[in-house]
Formats: C-alpha cells, sequence, structure tokens
C-alpha cells in the first residue's frame, strides 16, 4: 500500500539545512559534552587540565573523489588533513586518528595498502597517532570515514559563536586555488574520455592540482597565533567557499560583516586559471571550496601582532547584525554575500 504522506527531498534542505533539521531537537544530558552539533569539532570535558575535540568526516567514492584522476596515496592524505583541520579551526591540536573504510572487490591489497600509506604519511606529518578504525565491504564504491581526537586548554579553544563587533576579519593563505584545480582535472578528464589517445595536459599547474589533490592543514597558524599570543575570537576552517564559512560565523555570531574583495588572497595561477575558464575569479575564491584555510576574527588590539604575518590577509571587519554580510566590491559596490559553494550531499557546487 503506498504511502499518501507529503514528503521533502534531501536536496531542498542542503547539507547544513539537513544537518539543522536533523539536529535541532538533540538534549544534552552529559555535563562533559561542552560543545555539540554546530561547530567544526565537538567539546568534551573529562575533568582534566584540557579538554578534548573531536570531530568526523566522511569521503565517499563518485561525491567527494573521482580515482580517474585521483591518486589513491594523495587520497588518503587528504582523508587525513582534512579532519586535521577541523581540530586546527578550534585552536587545539590533533592527536588521535580513527579511519573506517568500506572497500568495494574492485580494490586490490595493494590499492588499500597505498590509501594507508597516506594516512600514515599524513599522521606522522602533523604528530597524529593512527590508533584504529573499523572495515567492512561495500557495493557501491570506496568510502572512507575518519574520526580525530585532539585537545586544547579551556581558555584557548576557539568556537564560531565568538566574533564582536569591530573585530578584524582574518584569513589563511589564498583562496580558489582548489576548485582551479578540480576544474582543471575534470577538464582533462573530458578531453581523455573523448580521445584517449590524448595525454592529459596538466604541465605548469602544479600549484593548484596539489591544492585539489593533497591540501595540508595548517598547523602552522596555530603554532604562529600561540607564539604571537593572540587567541581569536572566531574561527572556521574553509572547507565549503569563503563565503559560506563567513555566513556561518555570522549567523552563529548574531553579527553582521564588511568583506572587501580587493582584500582577497589569491595566487596569480588561481586568477589566470580562472580567467581561462571564463570565470569571475573572486567568485571562485568566494565560492569554491576546499582551501582548508583558516577564517577567523581577531580583537583590533591584535592588529600589530598579525599585520606582518604574510600568512595572514585582513580582508574586512565585524559589523552590527542589522548591517547584514555584505561584499565591498573594488568599484565600491555593495553585494549581500550568498553561500554558493560546495553541497556534500549533492556531489556539486550550488
Amino acid at each position: 500500500m503506498l504511502d499518501n504522506h507529503s514528503t521533502t527531498e534531501i536536496s531542498k534542505l542542503g547539507e547544513f539545512g539537513l544537518i539543522k533539521h536533523l539536529t535541532q531537537n538533540i538534549e544534552l544530558k552529559n555535563p562533559s559534552t561542552v560543545k555539540g552539533v554546530g561547530d567544526d569539532a565537538a567539546i568534551i570535558d573529562y575533568g582534566g587540565a584540557k579538554m578534548s575535540v573531536v570531530s568526523t568526516d566522511m569521503l565517499v567514492e563518485g561525491v567527494h573523489f573521482d580515482l580517474s584522476y585521483v591518486p589513491l596515496k594523495h587520497l588518503g592524505y587528504k582523508a587525513a588533513t582534512v579532519n586535521f583541520s577541523d581540530i586546527f579551526a578550534m585552536n587545539a591540536t590533533p592527536k588521535q586518528l580513527l579511519v573506517s573504510i568500506a572497500i568495494s572487490s574492485k580494490f586490490s591489497l595493494d590499492a588499500i595498502e597505498e590509501i594507508y600509506s597516506g594516512l600514515l604519511l599524513a599522521c606522522e606529518r602533523y604528530g597524529v597517532d593512527l590508533v584504529g578504525g573499523d572495515t567492512t565491504a561495500s557495493k557501491s564504491g570506496l568510502v572512507i570515514s575518519c574520526t580525530i581526537i585532539g585537545e586544547a586548554e579551556k581558555e584557548k579553544i576557539v568556537y564560531r559563536n565568538g566574533a564582536k563587533e569591530k573585530d578584524l576579519l582574518c584569513v589563511t593563505g589564498d583562496l580558489g586555488g582548489a576548485y582551479m584545480g578540480l576544474l582543471m582535472l575534470e577538464r582533462e578528464k573530458e578531453v581523455y574520455k573523448s580521445d584517449p589517445k590524448i595525454q592529459p595536459d596538466l604541465e605548469g599547474n602544479d600549484y593548484i592540482l596539489e591544492r585539489q589533490l593533497k591540501p595540508e592543514a595548517r598547523i602552522d597558524i596555530i603554532q604562529m597565533l600561540a607564539d604571537c599570543g593572540v587567541v581569536p575570537t572566531s574561527m572556521i576552517d574553509i572547507s565549503d567557499g569563503l563565503a559560506s564559512e563567513l555566513l556561518h560565523i555570522c549567523t552563529q555570531s548574531n553579527v553582521g560583516a564588511q568583506l572587501y574583495e580587493e582584500k582577497i588572497p589569491m595566487d596569480p595561477m588561481t586568477f589566470d586559471r580562472a580567467r581561462e575558464f571564463s570565470l569571475d575569479p573572486t567568485m571562485c575564491a568566494m565560492n569554491g571550496g576546499e582551501d582548508f584555510e583558516l577564517l577567523f576574527t581577531v580583537d583590533m588590539k591584535d592588529y600589530e601582532k598579525l599585520q606582518h604575518n604574510p600568512d595572514v590577509t585582513f580582508i574586512g571587519h565585524i559589523t552590527a547584525k542589522e548591517a547584514g554580510v555584505n561584499l565591498v566590491t573594488r568599484s565600491n559596490t555593495e553585494h549581500p554575500v550568498t553561500a554558493q559553494g560546495w553541497d556534500a550531499l549533492l556531489g556539486k557546487d550550488n
């Protein structure tokens, strides 16, 4: 018998709408749960000198990666570093990693060893212990799920909801490179599919390809902030695009923001490749995603401590909520910031 009740398609909610819908009625019952859903990681307090910081991420074949151009070792490395990035976004240090993997029959032992070699390389690079996980069969391709456990002093943990009016808006590194790397790989894949005799032409694009295939998490920024004595008022990692992450901070902090287009850092290669694809470079930086840089806010008094750091760019400031979240263009016009970044449920850019 058919169920005549109306249904809502998940795609209409989007990733963040679905999370909000599923978690809106959750009640935290344990005193040890300091922070649950709603940030880059959960915070657990077991009464020791430091707090536990926990996050999880899943990579699914055909949604998050394409094995026609993603090397398995790079995939393992990326699966680990994207989890580490969530811990750094809380101003914490990753310590232990658990990896669960679902494998289809098309994968050989050698292939799985390649994935784990990438995982272990990332763990060695960031000083993290791989302490367990699970393996199971899959009928729909490869799935890698990682859970990362970190630690931090209570007073040093940074959430998304601490930004306040007049705080300075900062971003690390440069943006848009990972997205342009993805477009480059997808273009060459289509060329190859149309004529397998034509070899991929990727020469001269090493930077943007590495940004996509083997991203690094910003452990150096966490160390730098500690050395400078700076604790951001809010922070988030840029996995879904600058626009999306800025809106997260502003929504949870109940503030607005003024973002300046001319200040958004972009590598010359990213800019040039965007033009080659007839794309607006700024929109690639705003909505491309997977850069895994850090977006954070600091009190104005910390400006001098960071102003000469080449890895940090001041891109705007926090305003009252009523002012909205706006992008000031190079021509000095204002446009509301909207999120059009990567949607993990749909497996594509919106």
